[in-house]
């Protein structure tokens, strides 16, 4: 029996995961809301954690940050073509599986019992994508800018808060608009949002 823990943000969602693999019934299926919080991971009954793509990026930001410890190496993530940076989060957290949130039912399964193994799988659909999320143009302070700015704070906010000159930022944000190819700071933010960078 291989023991699976489920995590979603979205309940009916994560309900409908818990049902698809309870359909095979080798499997033991429980869930978890990261909005609950994630509980000490030795209280959680799992062999393969399953989570959602999205659900890797904590509320105050940090990627993987709770589920690395929690899911431990047998992480199998639900992302989509669309959203490289998800897809190289996931990654970066350790994820041995990788499966299309439009793949058939059974990929997932599949997915399952091959992670449960120690194995990789990762669904063919995304592997062009996950080359391209490899290719973040953004320095890691270019990234924090315009994610603070997404959250929309002001330029001297943001000067604060990373402990640099409004100059500096706006040096940093002039940078980052033009990496992304973007016409203004607020296209370089829809852009990487697409992107799931931020």
């Amino acid at each position: 029996m291989v023991r699976v823990l489920v995590v979603h943000d979205e309940e009916l969602l994560g309900a409908a995961l818990v049902q698809l693999l309870r359909s095979d019934g080798a499997l033991e299926v429980s869930s978890l809301s990261p909005r609950v919080g994630v509980p000490d991971h030795q209280a959680l009954p799992r062999d393969v954690c399953v989570v959602d793509g999205e659900c890797l990026r904590g509320p105050q930001g940090p990627p993987e940050a709770p589920f690395r410890a929690a899911c431990g190496e047998r992480l199998v993530v639900l992302a989509t073509p669309r959203r490289p940076g998800v897809l190289r989060r996931a990654f970066d957290a350790g994820a041995l599986g990788l499966v299309d949130k439009n793949a058939p039912a059974e990929r997932l399964i599949t997915a399952v019992h091959t992670v449960a193994k120690g194995e990789r799988f990762l669904d063919t659909t995304l592997t062009v994508a996950l080359l391209e999320g490899a290719e973040m143009p953004l320095t890691s302070r270019e990234l924090s800018v315009l994610s603070l700015a997404a959250q929309g704070a002001p330029m001297a906010e943001i000067a604060a808060c990373l402990h640099l000159s409004r100059g500096t930022i706006r040096n940093y944000m002039a940078t980052a608009v033009r990496k992304v190819g973007a016409r203004n700071r607020a296209d370089a933010i829809r852009i990487l949002q697409n992107a799931g960078w931020t």
